[in-house]
């Protein structure tokens, strides 16, 4: 029987014990004496939030289908408990075994939002690892990063030993297997990751070294041994059908922020939105199969005895089959009351017939994203959106019953004036009108609420927004100000209701995310001050990380207030994702010109992505031929 590496006194003091003790439904138990590699998979936030992450279901599933691995999860603890370790000097431990993580050959840690950064620094100090690779000994575990943030990984490439760059399906295997060989074999540590840096995906910071101009530019970032390649080439599943997917997901103990079954139907996006990085980096198109999505939902359903499952994608009704597939799971699903999510909607696509058939099983809001309030910026981003498409979509949400439209936008874009910041307001305003004028009061299954959102726009890197300035907090705050205000003055305004994201958060996300490896000092010294837990609201200190750029000499106007010349040097520019420089510059110059670029159904644009040969991509086609 497993010991609780929690005493009941402790798990008694502590908020939601649940969270560290493991043995949940479809949980994975090995005996540590009989495989050959230990991997401590890392959610660098709580629990509640980590166990939704379907990244780390489906490796996790992967990994323990080897006999020789034994994968475990760790997610953050939260600051009540984050202060009893450090006083009775607890290290950090693993779910299933609840053995340190210390103990185990590799730290996994995901990396899927900017802010999570100082949670990094917290995993690896409650482990009593070294916080810098270069500190590092041949007794700690080797500490791997992946998911989106590895597309420019500079930031904290010093606390990391490597990343894996791209979908981890693909090479885990021939990593582990070096791994296993090389440990078997009595290689070191640099060894080890020497080779490993001849596996395509695999970048290893330490062997490379960047170097500036005078301006803090870079000038250079050159490879330090022929092992470690001049681009590291960004590694994809090429079938989507012929891989491993959690069909007995685990089910938590604690009620998870996404809370179901969760049925990736494809990967990569038609669009081409401008500011999205999600929509360039996971190209090209890649869906699964009707049949195995339906085989893939009757197991889980039937493993996890979840009562929804969610549809996930970038685009969700791009899908090519999302009209069958939406019929067969209710087929599936409407005799035993699960209900169907659909996130990830596009409004000019949404079909009626698909709203009908969900609706029979349980109403909830819609969630639709124009972005932008006028058709001019909706062309400048590249949405594909007009306003007889959004007029048409809503029309059709409240014909099908559904009373509760959010609407998401962004502040901040891209030649963005005054008139499309008032766009929101007034598109908002027509929504609520279009449902007075198209459905009878007799009709009307409740009041019509909108709801509309925006976030502040950040400049991602592999994207054609990637050399876009930002504006200083004050600007963003007036701008959201002044777009309430517009709120209020519509006719219906007791019907909208609108809200923004903070713009503290925002800039700090922006220095994170176009940064080089300067930012990682940063990063280390807002830890020391105490910053923990920066995608909360109620946790974050802004005024510790301005005290932490003073103290170290960085300025982060230096990231976000300067719009980038097109010859500049990028730190994420040794990454091959696919998609080519010279197609986001392309991109970028033609949303200054307002010029929609059709998406890739309609008309290859030559982004680059066709060299994988797979999905969508016209050279697919000559693949397969």
């Amino acid at each position: 029987m497993r010991k609780l590496a929690l005493s009941e006194e402790i798990l008694n003091t502590v908020e939601k014990p649940a969270r560290y003790v493991g043995g949940e439904l479809n949980a994975v138990m090995k005996k540590k004496d009989e495989v050959d590699l230990r991997f401590a998979f890392c959610f660098p936030d709580v629990y509640d939030i980590g166990m939704g992450n379907l990244g780390l279901q489906i490796l996790y599933d992967m990994f323990n289908r080897r006999p020789d691995v034994w994968c475990e999860r760790v997610y953050s603890p939260w600051p009540d408990l984050d202060k009893v370790m450090r006083e009775k000097q607890i290290p950090l431990f693993a779910l299933e075994s609840q053995d340190p993580v210390r103990n185990f050959d590799f730290l996994g840690i995901t990396l899927q939002y900017e802010m999570c950064y100082s949670n990094v620094l917290q995993i690896l100090d409650l482990s009593g690892i070294p916080l810098e690779a270069a500190e590092r000994t041949e007794e700690d575990p080797l500490v791997i990063g992946g998911g989106p943030c590895t597309y420019n990984p500079e930031p904290i490439a010093d606390f990391f030993d490597l990343f894996y760059i791209g979908e981890g399906e693909v090479v885990y295997g021939a990593l582990f297997d070096l791994y296993i060989r090389m440990k078997k074999a009595g290689a070191s540590r640099r060894e080890f990751l020497r080779a490993a840096a001849g596996i395509e995906g695999i970048y290893v910071p330490s062997l490379y070294e960047p170097s500036y101009h005078e301006d803090g530019t870079l000038a250079a970032f050159t490879p330090l041994v022929p092992e470690a390649p001049a681009r590291v080439r960004r590694v994809i599943v090429k079938d989507m059908n012929d891989v491993p997917y959690p069909e007995n997901p685990i089910v938590p103990f604690v009620r998870p922020v996404q809370d179901r079954v969760t049925l990736e139907i494809m990967r990569g996006c038609i669009r081409g939105c401008r500011f999205c990085q999600a929509g360039m980096v996971y190209r090209p198109v890649r869906e699964r199969d009707l049949g195995r999505l339906m085989e893939i939902a009757d197991r889980s359903l039937r493993n996890s005895g979840y009562d929804e499952i969610s549809l996930s994608s970038l685009s969700s009704s791009d899908y090519s089959r999302i009209a069958p597939l939406v019929t067969g799971l209710m087929e599936r699903c409407s005799a035993e009351h699960v209900n169907i999510s659909l996130p990830s909607l596009r409004i000019d696509s949404f079909s009626l017939d698909v709203m009908s058939k969900v609706q029979d099983v349980k109403k909830s809001s819609l969630t639709f994203a124009p972005e932008a309030g006028t058709q001019r910026l909706r062309d400048v981003i590249n949405k594909g959106l007009t306003e007889d498409d959004i007029m048409r979509g809503a029309a059709m949400a409240f014909h099908g019953g559904w009373t509760k439209v959010k609407f998401y936008f962004m502040l901040g874009l891209p030649t963005e004036t005054e008139e499309d910041r008032q766009g929101i307001p007034e598109l908002c305003q027509r929504a609520a009108t279009l449902f007075f004028d198209e459905i009878p009061k007799e009709e009307r299954r409740g009041k019509i609420q909108i709801t509309a959102s925006s976030s502040f726009f950040v400049p991602k890197p592999f994207t054609p927004f990637q050399w876009a300035r930002m504006e200083k907090r004050e600007e963003y705050l007036e701008r959201a100000h002044r777009v309430k205000d517009g709120f209020r003055r519509q006719v219906n305004a007791r019907c909208l209701h609108y809200e923004y994201h903070d713009a503290d958060v925002t800039v700090l996300e922006g220095v994170f995310a176009r940064g080089d490896r300067k930012v990682g000092r940063v990063i280390r010294r807002a830890y020391e001050l105490g910053c923990l837990f920066d995608a909360w609201t109620e946790r974050f200190d802004d005024a510790k990380w301005q005290q932490a750029f003073r103290e170290c000499g960085v300025d982060p106007d230096f990231y976000t207030l300067r719009e980038r010349p097109a010859d500049e040097l990028f730190p994420w520019d040794f990454i091959d994702i696919g998609v080519t420089k010279a197609f986001l510059r392309r991109e970028w110059d033609r949303a200054m010109q307002g010029v929609v670029t059709p998406n890739c159904r309609e008309q290859c644009s030559g982004c680059g992505a066709g060299s994988y040969r797979c999905g969508i991509c016209p050279t697919a086609k000559e693949a397969r031929a």
